[in-house]
């Protein structure tokens, strides 16, 4: 039987994720032809100089060269690595490695806002970091769901809270030279919540009125990158009330002014979406 190689499953990838692998002009391009392959596994090797590996994934001296596989390298249920033959806009060839998720839903990233107007925040353990941190409610998708049903779950999930309206904030990159995902940013209308979901890793939920939570970004007593993101695109929406501390010149709408005919329909879903 002949051994699967690298390049078997990243040609399965490129046929369920096409819009992963597309070119674009002035941009990087992905190689496909064998000898452009070999040709930038080879650079690649060699250490050339100027091939773009300044960029975050980009591999130049010190890479494995004509020995690196390119294709998917790792992939399990939670994430794909892979490597692409590349050539960068200065003509040069190399190797970038992109991360990406391995089920094709987007995560969400959901600000739980209380009839009150006040933020709901969890303290969430996190193993990557090594730490705990002050976070919304987010998580990757799960199979077959929408950003909005991935939305609905996560609240469920993490805060035991029912959504009774949810509001589309768009879309963000976490790492755009590294992760080829983007996630979903909603804000979400509760009247409630229930207790900490402990088996998640997460020890307390907490309202906290905009105002303060302002103030924990600007301490750097919130650190997460999706938090902040999906306050910072609230308040420019209008979302929030008092707008910053101080200021007064953003955020000072009602509670439902949120962007004209972002609404969603809330339908929960079950789900077995994973935490990241």
């Amino acid at each position: 039987m002949r051994e699967e190689t690298p390049a078997t499953p990243y040609d399965r990838l490129r046929a369920a994720r096409p819009e992963l692998f597309g070119n674009t002009p002035g941009g990087i391009d992905i190689l496909f032809d064998p000898a452009d392959v070999e040709e930038a596994r080879r650079t690649a090797g060699a250490g050339a100089e100027n091939t773009g590996a300044e960029h975050a994934g980009a591999e130049g001296a010190g890479a494995e060269g004509a020995a690196a596989p390119v294709g998917v390298v790792y992939a399990d249920r939670f994430v794909t690595l892979v490597r692409d033959a590349v050539r960068f806009p200065g003509g040069a060839p190399g190797l970038y490695v992109r991360m990406l998720s391995t089920v094709a839903s987007p995560g969400a990233v959901v600000l739980p806002l209380t009839p009150a107007g006040d933020v709901v925040l969890v303290e969430h353990y996190r193993h990557a970091t090594r730490s705990w941190h002050w976070e919304v409610p987010r998580g990757m998708g799960a199979p077959g769901a929408t950003g909005a049903e991935n939305a609905v779950r996560e609240l469920a999930e993490e805060i035991g809270a029912e959504v009774t309206e949810l509001i589309s904030l768009g879309r963000m990159h976490p790492d755009s030279g590294l992760i080829g995902d983007h996630v979903e940013l909603f804000a979400a209308r509760i009247d409630d919540f229930g207790s900490p979901e402990t088996s998640e890793g997460i020890r307390r939920i907490v309202p906290r009125p905009w105002p303060e939570v302002a103030e924990m970004v600007a301490a750097g007593e919130i650190t997460c990158g999706f938090t902040i993101a999906v306050l910072t695109r609230a308040l420019l929406n209008g979302l929030l009330l008092n707008g910053l501390p101080g200021n007064g010149l953003l955020g000072k709408g009602k509670p439902g002014n949120g962007l004209p005919g972002h609404g969603l329909p809330v339908n929960t879903t079950e789900g077995t979406g994973e935490k990241h």
